[in-house]
C-alpha cells in the first residue's frame, strides 16, 4: 500500500510577490463559496500579470509563450464573496523551458493558504509550433522570485 501524504495550506511567508484580487459575485457558487473553477482564472491572471509587469510579456505579440502543461490545486478553506484576496506567488521549479508556478490564496491577512494551486508553463516558439527556452527577460523576472 502506498501512503500518500495529505496536503497542507501554504505559509504567507513562503511567498515573495503578493497580489490583490476582489472576487466577483459570479466566482460564488451554489453552495455559497468560490467555485474550484474560479481559483484557476485566479492562477493565470496572477501569474500573467506579473508576467506583463515584471517580464515584459506582450500577449498577442510574443511569439515565445507559455503553454498550461500541467495544474491541479489543494483547498482547505473556503472563501466567499465578497471577500478581497490576496494571491501570493512563488517558483516552484525552473527548467530551461517551463516553470511550475504555485500560487496561494489568502483571507486578507490570513496565515495560511485557503487554497495552494500550481501550474507549469512549457515555452513554445508560436511560429515554429516546437518547444523554445524561456525568454532572457521573462527568465529574469522569474529568478527574481526566489
Amino acid at each position: 500500500m502506498v501512503l500518500i501524504e495529505r496536503a497542507t495550506p501554504s505559509a504567507r511567508d513562503q511567498f515573495s510577490a503578493f497580489y490583490p484580487l476582489n472576487s466577483r459575485w459570479a466566482d460564488n457558487d451554489i453552495y455559497g463559496h468560490i467555485n474550484n473553477v474560479a481559483y484557476y482564472a485566479f492562477f493565470d491572471s496572477v501569474v500573467n500579470r506579473f508576467l506583463i509587469e515584471e517580464g515584459g510579456m506582450q500577449p498577442g505579440l510574443d511569439r515565445v509563450v507559455g503553454y498550461v502543461v500541467n495544474s491541479s490545486a489543494d483547498y482547505f478553506s473556503p472563501l466567499t464573496y465578497p471577500q478581497d484576496l490576496e494571491l501570493g506567488l512563488r517558483v516552484a521549479r525552473l527548467g530551461e523551458k517551463s516553470v511550475t508556478w504555485e500560487i496561494g490564496v489568502f483571507a486578507i491577512g490570513a496565515a495560511l493558504s485557503s487554497v495552494t494551486g500550481r501550474f507549469t508553463h512549457a515555452f513554445v516558439d508560436r511560429e515554429a509550433n516546437c518547444s523554445a527556452v524561456i525568454p532572457a527577460a521573462i527568465r529574469d523576472a522569474i529568478e527574481s522570485l526566489d
